[in-house]
């Protein structure tokens, strides 16, 4: 989101303003195109987009969302869509948003999926010995009790494995994709599996999404597209993926085991933490602060947007 988007989301919590006409916001990538009336609206804020800024900053608000959202993340620690620490955690948020006199403080019903990821492992077995750090990915399927060992076969696009598709059967198929952006490379993760199980693959390892590693493995969701066999999948680091994409160049065999106990379970009622601030000057206007607060199960789960989650859900009260 652009500091300009920012600032009109600001603005318009303090003053109860909404626009009264609908503008059509175009994103490319990373980038928000504005529409020339839009930004002449946002400058009319500035001023009180800078009381807000400054107050969390340098003013009385300085440090106070990072520890709330450590004290958050310190208390619960992961909140797995579908587990009862999920549920605790939402109860304690709705408590904090009562607490700062925010309106119509409420939980609100919604079904969200439960996946488990309980024992996994990775094993580079030929050409030589080498445990591989993964982590695998929301709603896939489990491996077979005694996992998969198979040959792999590393590809670097969707285009190189409709190209070597003759290959592919009862093989592990490795992404090792360029990262281009999240928005973009984000599809290997999504639908690597889908694409892979098309041609007979039995699993894939897919290159973390990320432009930066210290071989640390990254989750995240995947889908499973129809009408096809669902297959494990996980991601690798980006050393891991590259070293196999040399060893494949070498000419030489590679072989993997690899394990999942993963499980998936029928969806589940959880609830989304709602919270609203009405405007001092049209008070039949309202802002609605809401944010998702379930996290992976791994790492301190202060990540995935927690930290921008933390101004908007665990200090909404300074747009008050």
């Amino acid at each position: 989101m652009s500091y300009h988007m920012l600032t009109l989301l600001a603005a318009s919590a303090v003053l109860g303003i909404v626009l009264s006409k609908p503008i059509k916001v175009k994103s490319t990538g990373s980038d928000v195109e504005l529409s020339e009336r839009l930004i002449e609206e946002i400058k009319g804020y500035q001023d009180v987009a800078y009381q807000i800024t400054n107050y969390s900053i340098s003013g009385p608000g300085a440090d106070q969302s990072y520890k709330r959202l450590a004290t958050f993340t310190d208390s619960f620690g992961s909140r797995l869509s579908g587990t009862q620490n999920l549920e605790n955690a939402i109860d304690y948020m709705l408590g904090q948003l009562t607490s700062d006199n925010l309106d119509n403080v409420h939980g609100e019903s919604a079904q969200v999926t439960r996946w488990l990821r309980n024992t996994e492992w990775a094993r580079l077995v030929e050409p030589r010995d080498h445990v591989m750090a993964m982590l695998g990915l929301g709603s896939s399927v489990g491996t077979p009790p005694d996992g998969i060992l198979a040959d792999a076969l590393v590809v670097q696009s969707f285009d190189e494995l409709d190209q070597v598709a003759d290959r592919v059967p009862g093989k592990i198929v490795v992404y090792n994709e360029e990262y281009v952006s999240y928005g973009v490379t984000v599809s290997y993760r999504d639908y690597g599996a889908t694409r892979a199980a098309q041609y007979g693959a039995v699993g894939t390892l897919i290159r973390s999404i990320t432009p930066f590693s210290l071989y640390s493995p990254h989750t995240g969701w995947q889908d499973y597209g129809d009408n096809v066999t669902k297959i494990p999948t996980a991601c690798i680091t980006i050393e891991d993926a590259e070293m196999l994409q040399r060893i494949q160049g070498e000419g030489k065999r590679i072989r993997i085991h690899f394990y999942m106990g993963a499980e998936n379970f029928n969806m589940t009622t959880s609830r989304n933490t709602i919270a609203e601030i009405r405007g001092y000057k049209y008070p039949e206007q309202v802002v609605v602060v809401s944010g998702h607060l379930d996290s992976w199960d791994v790492g301190h789960t202060a990540v995935c947007g927690h930290s921008n989650r933390g101004k908007k859900v665990l200090r909404p009260e300074i747009l008050k």
